[in-house]
């Protein structure tokens, strides 16, 4: 159902410059009503290898933005972005890299296919610096860090064996639950492939690994890819995770949204079962009203972000709510949401703000 009651904002727009591509973004509010935002910013494309993992900052629920502010930049692609309160001025932002080899070899060809001319040379010139890394800066991985004083400053990175875009989410016992896909795990630490669950207690300084969600018959680990948990009123855990590619017995390409749900705080977790969403990767909020929002980013006509609410724990998703549809392109999504004080929903997601600039940071403020 399109939603006539919405406002469209602008977190971050730098039209005309070369690193002014913004992807991935995620949200959340600290405990004085602060919104944080987060992305890969600085970046040239949608592939490049210059992403660094940026802040941004509201003080009065979206209607102004500060400027991007760098809080990891490490010699690789820093991707994705997630952003997660702990309470008590305490943040965790998550992201990844892909290893240098995967640049230099398989990406190479879509890098310098997707820049101008002399942004290519831009390209192959710090793609060059990639040699003279130690090794172990070239492996890639998925990463933490964490603030104790609201983001000021942050703690030296941290390797995880998951990743998602959005990141973990907090339990109501304090518990930290990371429901993610093995991602450059190093030996031993993840099946690879996988889709598991890793818990902190102890605020992010260390992880145990739980349960693996099980794959349909019909699709592989491939098909599973970025997932995000909640827990839910009656302490159920809900995962969604983004399912693309095709089924092993058919031609038609997926790009939707399973869901698998867990009642022994991640241990186990249910076969998935598809929701029927349009669109990908999914981020999950409980509403004040106990509403259940999950939203995406549609990549097919008509391009844009979409909400699906759900008033029975996930189960049925029995309201579609467009956000926006004026997307020039595909490139765009990983929308993620929070509830501002008078309960409306601000949701921050990425596209191109017109057609033929970089992709910007976008927002959209929107009611039940």
């Amino acid at each position: 159902m399109p939603n006539t009651n919405f406002e469209q904002g602008i977190v971050s727009r730098i039209p005309g410059n070369i690193y002014g591509y913004h992807g991935w973004p995620s949200v959340c509010k600290t405990d004085d009503g602060t919104l944080l935002a987060v992305c890969s910013g600085y970046r040239m494309a949608h592939v490049c290898p210059f992403g660094k993992t940026v802040l941004f900052s509201s003080f009065d629920e979206g209607k102004t933005w500060s400027k991007p502010v760098i809080i990891n930049d490490s010699p690789l692609d820093d991707r994705d972005a997630g952003i997660l309160n702990l309470g008590g001025g305490r943040l965790l932002v998550t992201w990844f890299c892909h290893p240098t080899w995967l640049y230099l070899n398989n990406y190479l060809k879509s890098i310098t296919t997707c820049n101008s001319p002399w942004e290519n040379g831009i390209v192959l010139a710090h793609l060059a610096s990639y040699n003279a890394l130690p090794e172990e800066q070239k492996s890639g991985g998925s990463y933490i860090s964490l603030s104790e004083d609201n983001g000021f400053t942050w703690s030296p990175a941290m390797r995880v064996p998951i990743s998602s875009p959005h990141g973990p989410n907090l339990l109501s016992d304090g518990t930290i639950m990371y429901l993610g896909k093995e991602l450059y795990a190093l030996p031993g630490e993840e099946r690879p492939g996988a889709v598991a669950a890793h818990a902190s207690t102890d605020g992010g300084h260390t992880w145990k690994r739980l349960g693996e969600v099980p794959v349909p018959e019909d699709l592989a680990d491939d098909n599973f890819h970025e997932p995000h948990v909640i827990e839910l009123p009656s302490g159920r855990l809900l995962g969604v995770i983004r399912v693309q590619g095709k089924k092993k017995d058919s031609d038609t390409s997926l790009f939707t949204v399973y869901s698998t749900v867990s009642d022994d705080k991640g241990l186990t977790w249910s076969m998935p079962k598809p929701t029927g969403m349009v669109g990908s990767p999914p981020h999950l909020l409980l509403h004040s009203s106990g509403a259940l929002i999950c939203a995406v980013g549609r990549r097919t006509p008509p391009f844009g972000q979409r909400a699906y609410v759900s008033y029975d724990e996930g189960e049925t998703w029995a309201k579609e709510y467009v956000l926006c549809d004026n997307g020039p392109g595909s490139d765009l999504g990983y929308p993620a949401t929070v509830e501002i004080s008078d309960g409306r929903l601000l949701t921050v997601y990425y596209q191109q703000y017109a057609p033929g600039e970089k992709c910007s940071l976008l927002q959209t403020i929107w009611s039940l």
